[in-house]
């Protein structure tokens, strides 16, 4: 079993009505068995659960009656909640909060999980590209979890070692950036019309002489300068492929980091009424809110251990009713350098995908550490 404080990190009681301890002390096991089959239920078909059927889903024998008293009182308390008139019942975020926080088991994966998640990654793992080694380990984990993954990639701190420009086309060109630690970035470069290969050469050889045993952030100032130096000796077309080329690196900017989201289409799966696909409707609005989702994600790089958001915890997936959880990654030194997770609805199965994701992290790690 997962040690709680590896993903029990994120949660401020302050913001809740009720605590996880204090809601435990005021439940006894007959409440705590009411509640927990109205959790399980909401988890498996999304559907709320009228005291009628838990009279019969209960281990100790009650009356439809006595049921719905006890439901009651878990709605006095803010754990559930009637959608409708006559309905049924379903848990709050407030209540999934305190099931994962004080009622879920979590285990460890089975040996087969665990083979299954690291032969996926490790066979992406030999890729040059950490991006698209990321990029596929986000397709592989939300196969696994049926929830959208997303990553946040880190900033690049990797000292430069060498870099080329490679004609692809007349009027393309591959520029390839070697790091220190053996790291290879490709990306594709839009060439004006008409430059001939001693231009492609000449700027390779500019920034050879500047970028060695520097970081992305601290070449890309002193390259700057340089250029603006030695605009004399450099014709116009020179400078615009080095410039161009610079900005290529990190998309136009030092500190940009990128935000991949894999698996939408799993989202869409299981549907049952027009809210559920409303509700989908506002995540995929959300989830092209792409600063928002970065912000969210970036919290999980102050602490260890798996941290879960959960509806309306999280102001950017409040309205559509959604879940996120996360974990960091870590690079050779151990630093953390990234954050991945899945984001899906409220009644994601927590029990099985929290430790995926911290396993998945855990793997990620180990494959940015070779």
């Amino acid at each position: 079993m997962l040690p709680q404080e590896t993903w029990l990190s994120h949660h401020d009681p302050k913001d809740s009505l009720i605590t996880p301890s204090a809601a435990l002390s005021q439940l006894n096991e007959r409440s705590r068995d009411i509640f927990r089959q109205i959790v399980e239920n909401y988890l498996a078909t999304g559907e709320p659960v009228g005291s009628r059927n838990i009279s019969r889903m209960i281990s100790v024998p009650l009356s439809p009656a006595s049921v719905r008293n006890v439901m009651a009182d878990l709605e006095h308390l803010g754990l559930i909640y009637a959608p409708h008139t006559s309905a049924g019942r379903l848990p709050t975020d407030l209540g999934l909060r305190f099931f994962v926080d004080a009622l879920m088991q979590v285990g460890d994966l089975t040996e087969s999980e665990r083979q299954s998640i690291q032969a996926q990654l490790a066979a992406i793992g030999k890729q040059q590209s950490i991006e698209s080694t990321l990029s596929d380990a986000m397709t592989r984990l939300s196969g696994l979890t049926r929830g959208a993954a997303v990553v946040l990639t880190g900033k690049s701190n990797a000292r430069l070692k060498h870099i080329e420009f490679v004609r692809l086309e007349p009027e393309q060109a591959l520029v390839v950036l070697v790091s220190e630690d053996g790291q290879i970035e490709n990306r594709i470069l839009p060439l004006p019309p008409g430059v001939p290969s001693s231009v492609l050469v000449e700027a390779s050889n500019f920034l050879n002489a500047r970028i060695r045993g520097r970081t992305l952030s601290e070449a890309r100032a002193d390259l700057e300068a340089a250029l603006a130096q030695s605009r004399n000796e450099l014709d116009q077309l020179t400078q615009k492929i080095i410039s161009a080329g610079v900005a290529s690196w990190s998309g136009g900017s030092t500190d940009e980091r990128r935000l991949i989201v894999r698996g939408h289409a799993n989202l869409l799966e299981d549907l049952h009424a027009m809210e559920d696909l409303e509700r989908v409707r506002l995540l995929f609005d959300d989830l092209e809110t792409k600063k928002g989702v970065a912000d969210l994600l970036g919290l999980a790089e102050r602490g260890d251990g798996v941290r879960i958001f959960i509806g309306s915890e999280n102001k950017l997936f409040s309205l559509s009713g959604s879940s996120t959880i996360t974990a960091p990654y870590r690079d050779s030194s151990g630093r953390i350098v990234g954050v991945l997770g899945v984001i899906g609805p409220t009644r994601l199965n927590y029990a099985r995908v929290i430790p995926m994701v911290d396993y998945a992290a855990r793997i990620v790690s180990q494959m940015l550490g070779k």
